[in-house]
């Protein structure tokens, strides 16, 4: 069935056809063009977005170009090829980056610490003679070398994370439980650090060791309270030795001093008496030369010294000659003693 124009409607010429395209090529055109100007101001926009980028103060910038290395970026901003031609990773050379081991500190709350499977498996170890502890340790360390960091190793970190595993296990190997819980975990730590810096260095994975630091160290659990009570009879042993060296680093030096002191009592008693002996024979020997040189003189000298020191300590003395008969009247002894016992009364 064929199409027919409505009747009362003429036809259309050729020149309003015409008008009527050229209207709407105008309008297709203008459109065209508006699509065209927000197309190039939609991927101006675009590409000034991926072409500029920010390092932080505590970072460098590692520029790739497809994939190949072309440069290296200081904190700051900066500009690179936009659309995904340049790509860049940020990698924090001035701070100090930590992995745990054996413990995961809470994100919300450090103080809190998470444990699973996998930090079972970091923390059960076998040592040299061949008991089982739990070792709980924690890495910190920096970027010496972001270049190696990034384009060295294939997932750094995770190698990292095995070398220190492997690291802690060799030396803990090589020490016996003992010394792992008491008095050598410092001395595992610095060789674990020092076994740990090697193998950065030899796989080139531009990480500088800074501190390992071992943070719990304890018996499996079934065996842990008999493990304590060991630990409490070691430490009341090394208790009473410590007690019985601080008694006898007191005592000794106290008897050192009684007898030294008593030594320098009898030499300075020996030095006196030889002394006094020596003085004693020098005043005889003087006496002796004076005696020979005046014989009477000196004899009456010294009778009367002799006398003047000891009659004030003998009191009242009566010389008379025996040969005298009826002394006592001559002698008023009663007036004598009387003022002495009046004396005497209160």
């Amino acid at each position: 069935m064929s199409y027919q124009p409505p009747r009362n409607r003429p036809p259309f010429d050729d020149a309003e056809i015409g008008r009527v395209v050229d209207r709407l090529r105008q309008s297709f055109l203008k459109q065209t063009l508006w699509l065209w100007r927000a197309l190039l101001v939609i991927a101006g926009l675009v590409a000034l977005y991926s072409s500029y980028y920010q390092i932080e103060p505590e970072a460098v910038g590692m520029v790739t170009r497809f994939g190949r290395y072309v440069r290296r970026t200081n904190p700051g901003p900066h500009l690179k090829l936009p659309f995904g031609m340049e790509q860049v990773q940020k990698v924090p050379v001035e701070r100090q980056l930590k992995q745990e081991f054996g413990f995961r500190t809470g994100a919300k709350a450090p103080s809190e610490m998470a444990k699973g499977e996998r930090t079972n498996a970091e923390s059960v170890m076998l040592t040299g003679d061949l008991n089982v502890a739990t070792v709980e340790w924690i890495v910190q360390y920096k970027i010496a070398d972001p270049y190696k960091y990034v384009f060295r190793v294939r997932d750094v970190e995770e190698t990292f994370r095995l070398m220190t595993e492997a690291a802690m296990r060799e030396v803990v190997g090589d020490h016996n439980v003992t010394e792992l819980l008491t008095v050598g975990r410092e001395a595992i730590a610095a060789k674990a650090k020092e076994i740990l810096d090697q193998l950065c260095k030899r796989y080139e994975t531009g990480i500088v060791v800074q501190q390992l630091v071992l943070q719990d160290v304890d018996p499996p659990e079934p065996v842990r309270p008999s493990f304590n009570e060991v630990n409490q009879a070691i430490q009341e042993r090394e208790r009473a030795i410590n007690d019985a060296w601080a008694e006898y680093n007191q005592e000794i030096p106290r008897a050192g001093g009684r007898a030294e002191q008593q030594v320098q009592a009898a030499e300075g008693y020996a030095v006196e008496r030889v002394n006094r002996s020596k003085g004693d024979g020098q005043r005889f020997i003087a006496l002796h030369q004076e005696y020979a040189k005046a014989p009477a003189v000196t004899r009456s000298r010294i009778y009367l010294e002799t006398m003047s020191e000891i009659l004030p300590v003998a009191g009242r003395q009566l010389v008379v000659d025996d040969k005298v008969k009826g002394l006592l009247p001559l002698f008023d002894i009663g007036k004598a003693e009387a003022p002495a016992k009046a004396e005497a009364k209160p």
